[in-house]
């Protein structure tokens, strides 16, 4: 485990040496890992980056799914909520991602759990917690970086579900803000941006229900030594823009004071680079264990548009397990 500043000089380093290694860094990046590759234990830390991955087969298991939540109530999710909307009335923030954890119940182990979950981006941390996240953080492949901020949710069973959303006033106010806000951050890092795609929609499969995600694609031209740079472009852009808001520093502080708790790894981001290219997710369907209690951490983005019961709804929907 690193501080912030020697994370970005082995980070740097690797990436000028060419050395593949592994990054975990927290939201609140004081206790990122920065790991070559061929020392991760995978004891451990099991990882999967978009099939990249330290493990061949896993733990088979043929018992069912009991999956139960115990969400936090609605009134202490709308105290939290009138502290964002003040700040949203006061010009503080126009977006702020509040999320709260939510206690499960559940048969499984965050191994077995891991091996029996579907995702794009997988990680599991040592019995600690466990990340199984449908959203790419940012993508560096032949001198360009990439970004694919997700920002919409709704359950897809709904009819006409996909024009919903796409059509949804409160929805694309905040995809917009999200997209110009990471424009703008790889705008630190890069030269040449721009919105390659603007709100396409992908389904997630879960074992309650099936949801419909909304996402953008942007791109930039990172400098020629860019490896050499992978740590400061990488702490240049954290937080994550869709699990924070903006504007992002001032959001940050609004975040930590109306939730109450320390996020720790989760919307963090976690990735790897393998000595030409890097790819990396946002930490979020996260599942940790503190002591013998499980608890899943969601949220989701808070606008002068917002309405209370809609955002607890949409945070109760997305506590779920990938399986089938």
């Amino acid at each position: 485990m690193e501080n912030k500043s020697s994370a970005i000089e082995l980070m740097n380093e690797f990436g000028r040496k060419k050395i593949p290694f592994l990054f975990i860094i927290d939201f609140e990046m004081e206790s990122p890992h920065v790991i070559k590759l061929a020392e991760v234990d995978v004891n451990k830390i099991l990882y999967n980056v978009n099939e990249a991955k330290n493990y061949n087969r896993g733990l088979t298991t043929t018992k069912e799914l009991s999956f139960k939540k115990l969400p936090p109530s609605y009134d202490e999710y709308s105290y939290a909520f009138k502290i964002v909307m003040d700040h949203i009335k006061a010009g503080n923030t126009y977006l702020c991602n509040l999320t709260f954890p939510t206690g499960i119940e559940i048969n499984f182990s965050l191994l077995e759990l891991f091996y029996a979950s579907r995702a794009k981006y997988k990680l599991y941390y040592d019995d600690q917690f466990i990340v199984f996240s449908p959203e790419c953080f940012v993508k560096i492949e032949n001198g360009k970086i990439y970004s694919f901020p997700m920002k919409g949710t709704i359950d897809a069973s709904i009819p006409n579900a996909k024009e919903k959303i796409l059509c949804d006033e409160k929805e694309l106010a905040e995809h917009t803000t999200i997209v110009d806000l990471i424009r703008n951050d790889l705008s630190i890092v890069s030269s040449n941006v721009v919105v390659e795609e603007f709100r396409y929609v992908e389904e997630i499969t879960t074992n309650q229900k099936n949801l419909l995600q909304v996402s953008s694609k942007i791109s930039g031209e990172l400098p020629e030594n860019f490896p050499s740079q992978i740590g400061d472009i990488i702490f240049s852009i954290l937080p994550a823009g869709s699990i924070s808001g903006a504007p992002k520093k001032k959001t940050v502080e609004i975040i930590k004071e109306a939730e109450n708790y320390k996020r720790g790894f989760y919307t963090g981001v976690f990735g790897i680079f393998d000595g030409n290219n890097l790819e990396s997710a946002v930490m979020i369907r996260f599942i940790e264990k503190v002591e013998n209690q499980y608890y899943f951490k969601s949220g989701g983005g808070i606008t002068f548009l917002s309405d209370p019961s809609s955002e607890y709804n949409e945070l109760i929907d997305k506590v779920y397990a990938p399986i089938i």
